[in-house]
């Protein structure tokens, strides 16, 4: 594995990174979930390979939008984001993650490594910031201790409602024993619905915190996918766990009203 631009000629050797296991994952017992979003091709295929190398599952978006939609969709440890990208800068999808609530620890990397620089991007909602060119061993260890902070903070990983599961970690659905296999978005939409089990989730709230949406687009949208949610969750079922609360909108409970 060739060490692209940006990275310290003192970088450890693939095969030495191969033969050790992550520091997070004999702490946690399980791997880390990490988006990588960086527009340099060669830079990105490094660290994915690397960060798989030592037991983690990376992702990979090649530009600010496309990166802000796969952190919305969620699931992640630690987001490692570089400062310039095209379509939209580092510094503001992290803006707007942090608008939408979305508390994911971000790392910027940055080839801009002044002390306002790094403050600046801090101060725009980063967790941790590293001036290129950097080793792959500091930052496995940054990432490490992002994350373990971030399990830290007792945010729930797992919800349940009646025999149905979720797992927002390893992106796994279970109702009874069998595994639901779901699409990004109808995952993010579940995962919505059992975060607030009980109540009722209105169509706006529902278009700002699983579409992005922050007006109504006037289309059948939620209609579709809360109709293909339900024959994933609900048919075959005798106990429906997905109701529609005509006038309000819908609501995900355990147990027949």
């Amino acid at each position: 594995m060739s060490v692209p631009q940006g990275f310290d000629i003192m970088t450890e050797p693939a095969q030495e990174l191969s033969l050790r296991k992550s520091r997070f994952g004999a702490d946690t017992g399980r791997f880390m979930r990490l988006l990588i979003i960086e527009d340099d091709r060669d830079a990105a295929d490094y660290l994915v390979k690397a960060f798989r190398e030592v037991g983690h599952i990376a992702d990979h978006a090649a530009d600010g939008e496309e990166g802000l939609a796969l952190a919305l969709d969620g699931g992640y440890d630690v987001l490692i984001v570089d400062r310039m990208l095209p379509k939209l800068d580092g510094l503001a999808v992290i803006g707007r993650l942090r608008a939408k609530n979305v508390a994911t620890p971000a790392l910027i990397l940055s080839a801009l490594g002044a002390v306002d620089d790094r403050v600046r991007g801090l101060r725009a909602g980063g967790d941790d910031y590293l001036p290129k060119p950097y080793s792959f061993s500091e930052l496995l260890a940054r990432v490490e201790v992002l994350a373990r902070r971030h399990v830290g903070r007792g945010e729930e990983t797992q919800y349940r409602v009646g025999d149905l599961e979720l797992d927002r970690l390893s992106h796994r659905v279970v109702r009874g024993k069998e595994e639901i296999l779901l699409q990004p978005r109808e995952f993010r939409l579940l995962e919505y619905l059992m975060k607030h089990a009980g109540q009722v989730v209105t169509r706006t709230m529902l278009l700002e915190n699983v579409w992005d949406y922050h007006f109504d687009p006037q289309t059948n949208v939620i209609d579709v996918h809360i109709s293909r949610l339900r024959s994933k969750i609900d048919k075959g079922y005798a106990q429906p766990l997905l109701h529609t609360v005509r006038g309000a909108g819908y609501m995900i409970r355990d147990g027949a009203r």
